[in-house]
Parts: structure tokens; sequence; C-alpha cells
């Protein structure tokens, strides 16, 4: 029964997923980038210290991005109307996400700058 269940969280897990990469505009962009990223990191031969930085920020950048969308159709379900505690609420966890993405961006630069240009 235990591994029943198991199975069954990997099911509703990669569900989400794929429901974020089909209908995320968001997801479909951080998919896009994170590809061309590590094909990038492919074409360069970057270590394996710089591998688990552009790893680690991928997995950031799409868990926050994800929790994002989760959040705003929670907010939009509890509150249909427009209610500014429900902005204030979307408008932070994009801010999250965006932090995450411009610190991503920061370290992309710093293991790529040297390497391309």
């Amino acid at each position: 029964m235990k591994t029943a269940n198991l199975l069954a969280s990997f099911y509703y897990a990669f569900s989400g997923l794929f429901h974020f990469i089909r209908n995320d505009r968001n997801g479909k962009i951080h998919l896009c980038i994170s590809l061309l990223v590590i094909i990038t990191g492919w074409y360069y031969g970057i270590s394996a210290t710089e591998w688990i930085a552009i790893l680690l920020c991928i997995a950031l950048v799409f868990s926050l991005e994800m929790c994002n969308h989760a959040l705003e159709i929670l907010c939009d379900v509890a509150q249909p109307d427009i209610d500014p505690r429900i902005k204030i609420i979307k408008d932070v966890a994009a801010a999250a996400v965006l932090m995450a993405v411009l610190i991503s961006v920061s370290i992309g630069v710093i293991i790529f700058w040297g390497r391309i240009f």
C-alpha cells in the first residue's frame, strides 16, 4: 500500500510539472532558457562546480516560478474580485522569482563571460 502511495505522489508531482510547462508562459520561457544554458555549458565544457551552480539556479528559478503559478491560481480561486491584498501577495511572489532570475543571470555571466566574449 505504501509503495502505491509513493508512486501516486510521483505521478501527481509529474502531472503538476507538465501542467506548469503546458500552461504557464513563464514556465515555457524558463524551460527554453534553461535548455540553452545547458547546451552552452556542455559546449564550453564548464567544470563540475560550475554545473552545480547552473543546475541549482535552474532548480531555484523553476521552483519559485511553479510556486508563483500555484499561488496565483490559489489567489484567483480564493478571491476572484480585485483585492489590494491579493495584488500584494501576487507581486511579492513574482518579486521572489525576479530575485532568483537576477541572481541566476549574474551567476551565468560570471561562468560564461570569459568563454563567450
